[in-house]
């Protein structure tokens, strides 16, 4: 799953600091989702070629800054899964295929190699490098070094906090542990001459040209590898490459003089460098943003837009604010293992979504109501009837509530959950959740603990707790349900640490196989049909569908969003 850009992040899952919910209305701009299934497509383009379409009105020169209070983990491409990493390693690094944006919508496109082909069975694919490329150094990108990469992804020892689908998909994958405990060689991925990278698969894998577009696929000569070094130091394919770099602080990059414009369907050079800087007060920073003034009228920042600002924005300034969508759900969960069904229909029926919206300082900027797992920028998306109080509204209905629970014998039933107590809007949010249950009838026992400690409480499976552990929220690691179901509803994902609503269910973990051996085209209506039965076992209360909503200066031109991460689209912008 790709992590949201503002939340605290426990291993391989989401962990949001701050609880709430949010009424049913549509951003302003936006609209509301149509009924029917796949709002957003997926589509292929195997046949796109070198250079990208040029940007309207797009010029040369100058410099982009990029700022965002929140700080990127690591440069390491094997160990990136952070959004804001990803989205900024598209500059800098070339993987064996790509997404384009075309009006708004990704497309996959060949980058290094074509979008592979599969085997009968759905076990092996090849993929064939697109022509030769350069790394800055002006060395040949060689089929060994994607090869290479992928091995150095097993050494999950050393590389934590990367994605994990090779884990389960590839050949071996639970048993090679990376080229430095288990060798060079490896069952899972071979070459063929000098432009064939074959990869074996143990069960099939529709999405894995998908895959392929994340930065651990990115080439990574053996010889130049410097193990948990290379985060500080690494070597680009992309139009730029590092210049200077302080990790926590601060990343310039400069342009890349071996980037070859005519062998990228995707890139442009637009910029002479980019400058991205962390930790500034995010609010003070937007405000001087929407001042353009001198440097600040060429700088963007990434995170949402502060709620103080919107009067800005409606006042003359919407010019400046790009919204987008994003690949993220966020939920509070409830551990069927511990809470009977009967209880968490009652659970829904008290919650009191109106008022911890308020008080969460959400708004239609930044989040829409959520009534399903997936949201709408993923192909499959279904706009089905909301089950029953799963509105992701509403002010809750305590004594409704109790009536369920009085039925079912359950009055008094105990929930208890991890919380914030140093932030202000968590210590709200539980206030009121707290009230509400306890007038439906519930005893409520939340656990107030330090923002260090949240992220291993809320990721403990076995702790005292029954509802709110992570991941809060997900987000598409591409637009299908296949990053969705099986990370997130299987029995492994109780091990992974990457469950929602803990279930255990043979039939299920069957029923989400069958259908992720299916073709993507095939798959994509009977995702839809296990998002609305897994909404109604109430696993979770869906809270809302995060959604894009960045400043810039008035000085940048070709900035849109990039509903794949929820970042702003970096690789067409310009200065005006």
């Amino acid at each position: 799953m790709r992590r949201l850009r503002t939340t605290v992040v426990v291993g391989a899952v989401i962990a949001l600091a701050a609880v709430g919910c949010s009424p049913s209305k549509s951003g302003p701009g936006g609209t509301n989702p149509t009924s029917g299934i796949g709002q957003a497509q997926t589509a292929v383009d195997p046949d796109a070629k070198g250079p990208a379409p040029e940007v309207s009105g797009a010029k040369k020169g100058g410099t982009i800054t990029v700022y965002s209070q929140s700080t990127p983990n690591t440069f390491d491409p094997t160990d990136v899964y952070y959004v804001d990493a990803n989205e900024i390693g598209k500059l800098m690094w070339r993987t064996p295929t790509q997404i384009a944006l075309r009006n708004g919508k990704a497309v996959l496109v060949p980058d290094l190699t074509d979008l592979g082909t599969p085997s009968a069975d759905g076990l092996t694919w090849t993929f064939k490098m697109k022509g030769s490329f350069k790394y800055e150094d002006g060395s040949e990108v060689k089929v060994e070094d994607l090869a290479y990469s992928i091995k150095r992804s097993f050494a999950h020892d050393l590389f934590a906090n990367g994605p994990t689908y090779q884990l389960t998909y590839f050949k071996d994958g639970d048993k090679y542990k990376g080229p430095w405990a288990s060798g060079d060689t490896y069952a899972g991925v071979e070459t063929q001459g000098t432009d064939t990278l074959i990869i074996h698969l143990a069960k099939p894998f529709a999405d894995l040209a998908w895959y392929m577009t994340f930065p651990m696929f990115t080439p990574i000569p053996k010889a130049k590898d410097t193990k948990d070094n290379y985060k500080n130091k690494w070597i680009s394919t992309g139009p730029y490459m590092l210049d200077a770099y302080t990790p926590g602080t601060q990343l310039k990059l400069k342009k890349n003089p071996n980037w070859d414009a005519n062998s990228d369907a995707v890139r442009h050079q637009y910029v002479d460098s980019w400058d991205f800087k962390w930790g500034a007060e995010d609010v003070a920073n937007q405000k001087q943003i929407l001042a353009s003034a001198g440097a600040d009228a060429t700088a963007l920042n990434y995170s949402n837009i502060d709620a103080s600002l919107i009067p800005d924005i409606e006042g003359g300034k919407k010019s400046q604010l790009v919204q987008g969508d994003s690949p993220c759900t966020i939920v509070l969960q409830l551990d069927t293992r511990k809470i009977p069904l009967e209880v968490r229909k009652a659970i829904a029926k008290a919650y009191p979504s109106d008022q911890i919206w308020q008080a969460a300082g959400l708004n239609d900027y930044v989040a829409e109501p959520a009534t399903t797992i997936m949201p709408p920028s993923v192909a499959g998306y279904k706009k089905y009837p909301p089950v029953a109080d799963l509105t992701g509204e509403g002010k809750g209905d305590p004594e409704g509530a109790k009536k369920l629970l009085e039925a079912a014998g359950k009055v008094g039933f105990e929930l208890s959950w991890y919380y914030d107590n140093t932030k202000p809007i968590s210590q709200q949010t539980t206030a009121i959740r707290k009230e509400a249950l306890e007038k439906a009838g519930f005893t409520v026992k939340p656990i107030g603990v330090t923002t260090a400690e949240l992220r291993s409480k809320t990721s403990d499976y076995d702790a005292p707790v029954n509802m709110g552990q992570s991941p809060a929220g997900w987000c598409s690691d591409w637009p299908t349900g296949s990053s969705w179901f099986p990370v997130l509803f299987q029995t492994h994902s109780i091990a992974d640490g990457s469950s929602w609503g803990m279930l255990q269910d043979p039939a299920l973990d069957a029923e989400i196989d069958a259908v992720a051996k299916l073709p993507a085209a095939e798959a994509t209506a009977k995702w839809a049909d296990l998002d609305q039965k897994i909404m109604g076992q109430y696993i979770a209360i869906p809270r809302y569908y995060d959604k894009l909503a960045f400043v810039m200066g008035t000085g940048i031109g070709g900035a849109e969003g990039d509903g794949t991460m929820g970042m702003p689209f970096f690789l067409n912008m310009y200065v005006k």
